[in-house]
């Protein structure tokens, strides 16, 4: 018996093997999604679907079983569908304030771990739809890898003859993790390093008898092992809100989409990555937040933890943990939104040459081999120099279809570890992006505070952007007569989202201006046609800004001697105009 026992059994990899040592009572290690569908997902389509292409990776039909000295996947031979796919309902017209606090209990309660780590919750009566709501264990794959197996269940029409892997077309247009694509100069070093750490951590003892890897720890090893020093020695993040003992409640919130081409146009014209400008905005949500609850935040900046795909993005659906984690600065602490945004996009740049994924991968598997007790020192102490996890995943830009329903919306959160409690999730899918938050309830109790600012950081990043510089926050006041004046319009005539639309499309125009001049650059004889034309100048002859320049807004933010002539007119208008309020 003991024999055919062990035959059902694989072992499972020691990064793996440490996600699932990583779950304690204050943060489960489950991996959640939402899935919002136009009309009703009906039960036994979906059913049916799982049965043939979730289930069609093995591993959806085994357990997890820890012995202590080591972990591996069982085949659960009293396995039930129905007991992974279950049916919840809503209490009357419910809206998104009850379908977040079901979504956030989901979130806190425990999978069953004698049976398969994962389970599917259908929502019906939705604001005219329904809601699919997943959980899995962050052992059985990364966030990267579980996004993949959801879209793999979906189809783009809702009657296809026969299903084709949706998940490879859109992999092959290289929209993989944005910070991904910012590694690939060194992917090649990053693989060689995670596998030589990998073959170093498995066998540290016969590790001279393998020359390969001796020869590539010899030629990373010392850049390693000075990251590992770095990483070591960061302090702790700073006390906030967001730091604090956990419970085991969490709450979470998401915010309404933003239009991802308005973003894409943002950033083209700051000349920023779009992952640069959502986490700035971010940033900023975070700091308005704090504000509001009346806690100094200028000069403080806080750490994200960025999972990393270390996996190649053909192999995207593989199951398992392919990722390392690097630490990103929020610098909540900056009240400029254009300096904001400059500091976070620097601080990429600098991911870009580092190897702390690679670094962090390494770890991960050893602290799957490690006692329990060191594996908890370990997590702690990483987890004590960050605040947040962030994640940022890239999805089809396209309409999905799942049992024959259109995805309207789609979100997820990968799980906090040690003292962290708080997630931070942009996750962009057909024309939009979708940003949410998951935190513990002991340490924020209303999180769609924090979301609701995140299009109105957006909307203040525009503006700026629009204009010369700004010295200290944007308030609501100076945003809605600042993109009345940039929209051309007398401020009292003009509603907001008519505005608000035309300073847009001014920003859309200059960034479709600045395109071609950046690859090919302006003659000097070019026409004055704005700010594209000053800025496509500025990285032609590469002028460094100068002193008094320097501790306004970035260069590339700068405009023609007119309209910074308007810029200064405005600026001194309504801070008369808002003066007496403040």
């Amino acid at each position: 018996m003991f024999e055919v026992l062990r035959g059902k059994r694989d072992a499972m990899s020691k990064v793996d093997t440490a996600w699932l040592r990583m779950e304690s009572p204050t943060n489960l290690m489950m991996i959640t999604g939402v899935l919002m569908f136009d009309d009703r997902l009906e039960l036994p389509a979906l059913k049916k679907l799982l049965a043939e292409r979730f289930l069609a990776y093995r591993r959806f039909r085994q357990k997890a079983v820890d012995s202590g000295s080591s972990a591996a996947w069982e085949t659960d031979g009293d396995f039930d569908l129905d007991w992974h796919v279950r049916l919840t309902a809503l209490p009357g017209a419910a809206g998104k304030e009850e379908l977040e606090r079901l979504v956030s209990h989901l979130a806190s309660t425990p999978l069953d771990h004698s049976k398969p780590l994962w389970q599917f919750h259908v929502v019906e009566n939705y604001r005219g739809g329904s809601v699919l709501i997943s959980r899995i264990h962050h052992c059985y794959a990364d966030g990267l890898a579980l996004v993949q197996v959801l879209l793999s269940l979906t189809d783009a029409n809702p009657n296809p003859e026969q299903h084709a892997e949706l998940a490879r077309v859109w992999l092959k247009k290289d929209q993989g993790s944005v910070i991904d694509r910012l590694l690939e100069p060194t992917r090649a070093g990053i693989a060689k390093a995670v596998a030589a750490g990998g073959k170093a951590w498995d066998k540290t003892l016969e590790m001279w008898k393998d020359p390969e890897v001796a020869a590539t720890l010899a030629r990373e090893g010392s850049e390693i092992t000075r990251e590992l020093a770095v990483a070591l020695a960061l302090p702790d993040d700073p006390p906030t809100a967001f730091k604090g003992p956990l419970g085991v409640s969490k709450r979470v919130a998401w915010a309404d989409p933003l239009p991802l081409e308005d973003v894409k146009t943002l950033g083209k014209a700051l000349g920023c990555t779009v992952n640069d400008v959502l986490l700035a905005c971010a940033a900023g949500a975070l700091r308005g937040h704090l504000r509001e609850r009346g806690e100094a935040v200028d000069g403080i900046t806080i750490r994200a933890t960025v999972p990393v795909n270390l996996r190649p993005l053909e192999h995207a659906k593989k199951l398992g943990n392919h990722f390392g984690l690097v630490f990103l600065d929020l610098p909540i602490g900056e009240a400029n939104p254009l300096r904001r945004l400059e500091r976070v996009a620097a601080n990429m740049r600098e991911l870009k040459r580092s190897r702390q994924a690679a670094l962090t991968f390494g770890l991960l598997a050893a602290v799957g081999m490690a006692p329990v007790a060191v594996q908890r020192m370990a997590l702690e102490l990483f987890s004590r120099k960050a605040t947040a996890v962030a994640t940022n995943v890239p999805g089809p830009q396209m309409p999905l279809y799942l049992a024959g329903s259109r995805v309207r919306e789609l979100m997820f959160w990968v799980p906090q570890n040690g003292s962290i409690g708080m997630g931070l999730s942009i996750l962009s899918y057909n024309g939009n992006v979708h940003f949410g938050l998951i935190v513990d309830a002991k340490l924020v109790a209303d999180p769609e505070d924090v979301v609701r600012r995140f299009a109105q950081e957006f909307e203040r990043l525009v503006l700026v952007s629009l204009m010369e510089d700004w010295e200290g926050d944007l308030s609501a006041a100076d945003a809605e007569a600042t993109i009345r004046h940039f929209a051309g319009e007398a401020a009292p005539n003009v509603p907001a989202p008519e505005a608000k639309a035309k300073a847009k499309a001014k920003l859309k125009r200059a960034a479709s201006e600045v395109a071609k001049p950046v690859k090919n650059a302006v003659p000097e004889s070019t026409p004055d046609v704005g700010f594209a034309a000053e800025l496509a100048k500025f990285k032609k002859k590469k002028v460094k800004a100068s002193p008094s320049a320097s501790s306004a807004a970035p260069t590339a933010a700068r405009r023609p001697a007119e309209i910074r002539a308007a810029d200064r007119e405005t600026r001194s208008a309504v801070r008369r105009a808002v003066e007496p309020r403040a």
